[in-house]
């Protein structure tokens, strides 16, 4: 495990103990989704916050400017406390973490569903229904198209993946055969 994956799950973990004392798990969830879906969309400002020639407040102020008032003062606060301490680059890692601790407090899992072509939404709680009865947890499924697949689905939960695509069924066959 990295040295910044430790960082990163302390952080959240700090973070997630607050918004539970608070009763905003799901808000700071969001509010941090939000702000690694920004920054992915737009590495500049990842740039910027990289900078050392530019004073952690600037930084804060423009972020705050920003994003306005779609950010708690606890996300706000450990965001600055991220970039003063110079861990902007944590940033998506601490999200990754506090969704895992959360998920793991709350009785949900985090699933990323791949398929050659989109579900419908009922399609798509059909199969978290299914793989919430093998987890024994909630599942909180998104989808990704990936037309190579062929057919099928491939599940991830957390570093588990459960393929059932004619893609993967079709690797299994090859292997198989090469015996």
């Amino acid at each position: 495990m990295s040295r910044d994956t430790v960082v990163a799950k302390r952080y959240a973990k700090a973070l997630f103990e607050l918004a539970a004392k608070q009763q905003v798990v799901s808000t700071v969830g969001d509010q941090l989704k939000l702000i690694v879906q920004t920054l992915d969309r737009d590495q500049e400002i990842l740039k910027f916050l990289s900078l050392p020639s530019i004073e952690p407040k600037k930084k804060i102020a423009v972020l705050t400017a920003a994003f306005g008032d779609q950010l708690s003062v606890l996300v706000l606060n450990t965001l600055e406390l991220l970039i003063s301490r110079r861990r902007q680059d944590v940033i998506a890692d601490v999200y990754a973490a506090y969704t895992k601790i959360s998920g793991d407090a709350l009785g949900q899992a985090q699933a990323t569903v791949y398929t050659a072509k989109t579900l419908s939404e009922s399609e798509l709680a059909a199969v978290a229904a299914q793989f919430g009865q093998v987890t024994g947890k909630k599942i909180l499924a998104e989808q990704i198209v990936e037309p190579a697949l062929l057919g099928g689905v491939q599940v991830r939960i957390g570093d588990r993946l459960y393929d059932g695509s004619l893609s993967g069924k079709l690797d299994r066959l090859q292997k198989t055969f090469k015996i």
